[in-house]
């Protein structure tokens, strides 16, 4: 299916986002923009206040002669000080990159030097020691600006400023020459580069996206279609701000819509934090979703057994009147009634203990869905919406209409955007949101996008009569058995994640007689097995050997055979024995194993598996 209209205009009548920006700090000048939790406190920003930092910084990157078109980049967790320096750098027409918190020295190394960064901005101690442990290799990085001083005071470093000392720079340069970033503004136009995004390198070196201000700004125009929030609505900023889902989240949906956006005080804090905020808008990757659900079962299981009998009733009625929506047969009178005395009774309950009481959208994507999990999450009152985009979409492709939810499927095409099927059904799309190419690689933006510009996704799937767009899997990742069956272990996959033991898996199959399986285990709920088993284990290792825990993992996995065909049935098994963080190899930044970095490290496992 395809759609063929004309482009919108520009957002709010704005042809960058960097405009857009400056109006909307005029319009909203008083209101809170921003939201930050520091020991426990949540300290505001208001869009005036956001505007003056951004101005600050665009400003004082200039004095230190970092040039329209040059790089700057920001490597700290999700706080303020990330967008005032994105956003500032963007407005002086400075490009910006983001660098995940969790990437080794090498990675920063990488970035640094491909993007030829002159400015870099690190949160802490911990940032900075990576960047000493790499700058001699970075030639054009001229100056290091520290967020968070703790654990540096006295530090004699030349090449580094204190950020609060570059904001004043900044504040004084705005005294001596008041228009100079309001000029810088007007100078942007819709096909400069705004900003790269380095994606994640699974099958080789990281490359840089450049996305547009066009881009921007028809995303900018394209928000009301999957969001419905209104100015002061709260969201949530958890994600890394390198992806390229955040990014637009957190910086560029608000001013559409003028949500307040709310950084949680670390990593650790976020599922309480979502609890305080009570967000309108909740955006995250399937296994956050996932931990969510897990929290719930978990604490179902220790509850008192009447407590258990009511979940299980109303669970059941409202899985069976989301199953009738589905069906496009909504159930009136009588039993909606009843079922919205249960909601407000025992699910209102439960909403607030995930913190979803107030939630108008609830938004997944960037790995597949395990169908039960939406199935669950419908059955408690929220309507859990997929969506489907990537780095060189600028973000959101298709989304799922709230009125017309397709479990399997990842909604519809955006206006002013075509989607179509090419060869080996891969997904194709083109419209003013893909993107500007990749950083100094010409020939690998020609072999990403064709002459008719049209983007080759690497993804394959399936488009019905009513425009649904179904994903099967990457292309890449299709097994061939030795049978010559094609299986899409994405679908096996996602069965086997909705498990609350399993956070992840890898499906391996290509080119033998029978499917295999490695599983990574949600440490935590495992953990909490083994205590009320009573089963030994002294570290994360010895509890992934632990007989009661192999037959638990094994249990779980008959269970998922069940739903499958013959060919698609998982035949045995392995634990990977090692807790896998962002750092190591076989993960990306925002979680998703790397199928063939671990079909590669675990050769000699996945071997055991097929040598009887």
């Amino acid at each position: 299916m395809t759609t063929t209209t004309s482009s919108p205009p520009g957002a709010c009548g704005h042809d960058t986002a960097q405009k857009l920006f400056r109006a909307r700090c005029r319009e909203w000048a008083g209101q809170p923009a921003l939201r930050h939790k520091k020991k426990g406190i949540w300290s505001s920003t208001t869009w005036s206040s956001y505007y003056d930092h951004a101005r600050a910084i665009g400003l004082a990157l200039a004095g230190c002669g970092v040039q329209r078109g040059q790089a700057i980049a920001v490597l700290s967790e999700n706080r303020p000080e990330w967008l005032y320096a994105d956003m500032g750098a963007q407005c002086m027409g400075i490009l910006t990159t983001g660098v995940y918190p969790t990437a080794s020295p090498e990675q920063v190394q990488f970035i640094l030097v491909d993007a030829e960064v002159r400015v870099l901005f690190v949160e802490n101690q911990e940032q900075y020691d990576k960047v000493v442990a790499v700058r001699n290799a970075c030639p054009l990085l001229r100056r290091i600006v520290i967020m968070d001083l703790k654990g540096l005071r006295g530090l004699d470093d030349p090449m580094v400023t204190d950020f609060a000392q570059f904001v004043a720079h900044g504040q004084e340069l705005a005294r001596q020459n008041p228009d100079s970033f309001e000029q810088s503004i007007d100078a942007g136009q819709p096909d400069d580069i705004a900003f790269l995004v380095y994606t994640s390198g699974t099958t080789g070196a990281p490359k840089g996206a450049m996305i547009a201000n066009r881009n921007l700004v028809f995303q900018i125009s394209s928000v009301h279609q999957y969001l419905d929030l209104k100015p002061l609505d709260r969201t949530l900023s958890f994600l890394p701000l390198c992806h390229i889902a955040e990014r637009m989240s957190t910086c560029y949906n608000p001013l559409a819509q003028g949500q307040i956006v709310h950084f949680p005080e670390n990593s650790g804090t976020v599922f309480n934090d979502v609890r305080e905020v009570a967000p309108h808008m909740l955006f995250g990757p399937p296994r956050f979703w996932e931990k969510l659900y897990s929290q719930v079962t978990l604490y179902m299981q220790d509850a008192i057994p009447f407590a258990r009998h009511v979940y299980q009733y109303v669970f059941a009625e409202g899985a069976t009147l989301a199953n009738a929506r589905l069906e496009g047969q909504p159930v009136n009178g009588w039993r909606a009634r009843r079922y919205r005395f249960m909601q407000a009774l025992v699910l209102s309950n439960l909403r607030s203990f995930l913190g979803l009481q107030n939630i108008k959208t609830a938004m997944t994507g960037a790995a597949p869905v395990p169908p039960d999990l939406l199935r669950w999450y419908m059955a408690i009152g929220v309507d859990l919406l997929e969506a489907f985009g990537m780095t060189e979409t600028c973000g959101f492709c298709t989304s799922m209409p709230p009125d017309r939810i397709r479990i399997g499927s990842a909604g519809v095409c955006a206006k002013n955007t075509e989607i179509r099927l090419g060869e080996q059904d891969e997904i194709l799309v083109r419209g003013p949101n893909i993107f500007a190419g990749y950083w100094k690689l010409p020939q690998k933006t020609s072999e990403a996008i064709d002459a008719e510009g049209w983007l080759r996704t690497g993804d394959c799937g399936d488009i019905d009569a009513d425009g649904y767009l179904r994903i099967k899997d990457r292309l890449k990742d299709i097994i061939i058995t030795s049978g010559g069956k094609n299986i899409t272990p994405s679908n096996i996959e996602n069965h086997i994640k909705f498990s609350p033991y399993i956070s992840d898996a890898v499906v391996i199959g290509e080119g033998r007689n029978y499917l295999t399986c490695l599983v990574m285990l949600d440490q935590d709920n495992v953990a909490k097995f083994a205590q009320d088993k009573q089963v030994p284990y002294t570290d994360f290792a010895s509890m992934t050997r632990a007989p009661e825990v192999v037959a638990l993992i094994q249990a779980e996995l008959e269970q998922v055979n069940t739903r499958l065909a013959r060919v698609e049935q998982i035949k045995d098994f392995r634990i990977i024995s090692q807790l896998l963080t962002a750092e190591d190899d076989e993960l990306t930044p925002t979680m998703k194993l790397k199928r063939q970095v671990v079909a590669r490290k675990y050769a000699e496992v996945i071997a055991t598996m097929y040598r009887s």
